[in-house]
């Protein structure tokens, strides 16, 4: 079994007992997302860790989302409760790349692989993914990539 899922489940143990809705609802969330995952196609099957946190991942994104169009509403409150969310699912993910090393990791890939203009981003790509796999949403590799591949 995952070990990230049994980590999930003790500290919803400990949420309830420590009385924090906001934790203890969001994990839930989470571990019906992990479960949803486990039964979906033809067999069920035990998610491993890098499934699981491909779950939050998504879970996160949601979140990320949610609590932009809640706020671009004028629902500040509820955009809040999305924002209390998403900082739980967070604790379970690999700290995010800032925006340098990003960078750094993008201008090593352009160098590696020789790409020059708009039409070496897939081959970028192709190099930059797999080093930044769950610590930058894809969003922002392609358009570092884009911007890079542009100005150089």
């Amino acid at each position: 079994m995952s070990a990230l899922k049994d980590q999930l489940r003790a500290d919803l143990t400990s949420a309830m007992r420590q009385q924090d809705e906001v934790r203890v609802a969001t994990l839930r969330m989470v571990l019906t997302a992990v479960t949803n995952e486990e039964v979906a196609g033809d067999v069920a099957r035990e998610l491993s860790d890098d499934d699981v946190q491909a779950v939050l991942r998504r879970e996160g994104k949601k979140r990320r989302e949610a609590a932009t169009a809640f706020a671009d509403g004028g629902r500040d409150e509820r955009a809040e409760r999305e924002r209390a969310e998403l900082a739980v699912v967070e604790e379970y993910l690999p700290t995010q790349l800032d925006d340098d090393a990003l960078a750094a990791l993008v201008t090593a890939a352009i160098a590696e692989t020789g790409a020059a203009g708009p039409a070496g981003m897939g081959t970028v790509m192709k190099v930059v993914q797999p080093q930044v796999a769950g610590r930058a949403d894809g969003g922002r590799v392609a358009a570092e990539v884009k911007r890079q591949l542009a100005s150089g």
